[in-house]
């Protein structure tokens, strides 16, 4: 199986086989744009050539050692937004990315006039120039894109399966699954289809959206020339986030896991139900797997965690590279009473506050480099612990355990920290690609691969565990200042 991981800044194509073992993989990053402050923009061409390079690197490596690829599947930056025409698949703008936020305006506007209570039923979402919708409008509006019967709209997936299935003047498969369409603000997560409410509020014309099928489930065939010469399935896909809860092997209600990139996102199986909308947190589809066989997730994105180290070696110089930040932090046994809370662009969930800023709180003349290398890490466990707080609270289920991935997490020091502060153990996979391998699992169970997600969890391999070991006063004594901290920070730049 070889999943295609399009991510924000660059493509992954990752080839593993039938017990999850990684066999290739190949990487390329793509251009960023920024044409005013607060816009981010990608080029759909850059993209879609990232993609077929990778695709073209892993499969010549699979061929030179005999093997052959059996599926495809497809995970993605969710939310970003592409328009295309179905006819000659040429790009009618470039992408707008979901870090985009030149839609703050108009979802205010939304909010006031009333519409916020309607969109977080359908959607389990809130009203932020985050998800899709808003951005598929101003393309439609001030984008001066045409509305016509040619205007195809998908988000990353889409892009890339309609490529692989057919492109320029041969039309492909033109489809998403319920991961994505969830988070455009435009699908209703209890009907399962596109809302007509919701469509007509933001002026899309249904005809251009994506059909919707289950996330494991045949969506089409590769057409060689336009996919390093293969002819076969492409059989799975789900936006990155639920890939990566599924590449954690959570298949269980109540099975959480965190991914520690330059943010964090928390997520929980519900399974087959979900709560009213929780303020500060999201929920969505996490699959489809046929049948009937929905899972919903709930979500907490925290905006700053890795974001915070590459501040500590390009802001403050104190570190040259990130891999220097666990040893440092680990060379104290605590932060000497400092608290870094990594406001920077507001804080996410569960207090989703953008007017809060960062702040560092504590320091004394003994506090040094390594105690504030400390407490940032130190604030990604702290975040976390908010998230699951509120998520237990939301759904009345108690995380036994949870499973991390990211860049950070290669840091023992963070894995014990957030083991002692969530009071339950931290499990480390063997393969930290999990995001790739739970697209893969999607392909691999439509194409008998894996007959079922059981038979996908046996591929999944623990590398460490940390089990909690701090007493639960001095956890809550630190979490009192830790909270302090946050609210302290809280609506600092609202006078700006």
């Amino acid at each position: 199986m070889v999943a295609i991981d399009a991510g924000t800044t660059g493509v992954r194509s990752f080839a593993v086989d039938e017990h999850g073992r990684p066999r290739a993989w190949s990487y390329r990053e793509f251009p960023q744009h920024f044409p005013q402050p607060g816009w981010v923009e990608h080029e759909p061409g850059d993209i879609w050539d990232a993609t077929l390079a990778t695709l073209t690197e892993v499969n010549d490596a699979l061929a030179a050692e005999g093997e052959t690829v059996g599926a495809i599947g497809i995970t993605n930056q969710r939310e970003t937004a592409v328009v295309w025409d179905r006819t000659t698949g040429t790009p009618r703008h470039r992408a707008i990315v979901w870090q985009d936020r030149r839609t703050a305006g108009r979802c205010d506007a939304l909010k006031d006039a009333g519409h916020e209570p309607l969109i977080r039923k359908r959607t389990g979402l809130v009203l932020d120039p985050y998800f899709s919708a808003t951005k598929l409008e101003w393309l439609l509006t001030e984008g001066k894109v045409v509305a016509d019967a040619n205007l195809a709209f998908g988000t990353v997936d889409t892009w890339i399966l309609w490529n692989l299935t057919g492109g320029a003047g041969r039309p492909g498969v033109h489809a998403t699954e319920p991961s994505n369409a969830s988070r455009t603000l435009l699908y209703d997560i209890d009907a399962l289809d596109w809302s007509d409410e919701l469509t007509s509020l933001f002026g899309v014309p249904r005809s251009c959206l994506p059909e919707v099928r289950p996330s494991s489930g045949r969506f089409g065939v590769t057409v060689p020339d336009h996919a390093a010469g293969l002819s076969v399935p492409v059989s799975g896909i789900a936006g990155d986030q639920q890939a990566a809860l599924f590449g954690q092997a959570c298949f269980e209600t109540g099975m959480t896991k965190n991914t520690y990139g330059t943010g964090s996102f928390v997520l929980m199986n519900l399974g087959p139900d979900h709560p009213p909308p929780t303020e500060g947190l999201l929920t969505s589809v996490a699959w489809d797997l046929g049948g009937g066989a929905v899972t919903y997730a709930m979500e907490g994105a925290i905006f700053v965690t890795g974001a915070a180290i590459q501040w500590l070696r390009d802001g403050l110089e104190i570190i040259a590279d990130a891999g220097e930040t666990g040893p440092l932090a680990a060379s104290v046994d605590d932060t000497g009473g400092v608290y870094f809370v990594p406001a920077f662009t507001g804080l996410g969930s569960p207090w989703w506050d953008p007017y809060a800023r960062g702040a560092i709180f504590g320091l004394t003349r003994g506090s040094g480099r390594a105690h504030l290398a400390r407490a940032v890490v130190e604030s990604m466990a702290w975040q976390t612990l908010d998230v699951v707080d509120a998520i237990t609270a939301a759904c009345g289920t108690k995380v036994a355990e949870l499973r991390v991935d990211g860049g950070a997490s290669v840091m023992d020091v963070l894995c014990q920290f957030q083991a002692d502060v969530l009071g339950v153990p931290v499990r480390r996979p063997a393969i930290k690609e999990t995001t790739a391998l739970g697209a893969a699992y999607l392909a691999g169970i439509a194409e008998g691969m894996w007959s079922s997600p059981a038979e996908a969890a046996a591929s999944w391999t623990e590398e460490a565990a940390y089990q909690p070991a701090m007493a639960t006063d001095e956890v809550g004594r630190r979490r009192e200042g830790w909270l302090r901290a946050v609210e302290r920070s809280r609506g600092w730049a609202r006078d700006e």
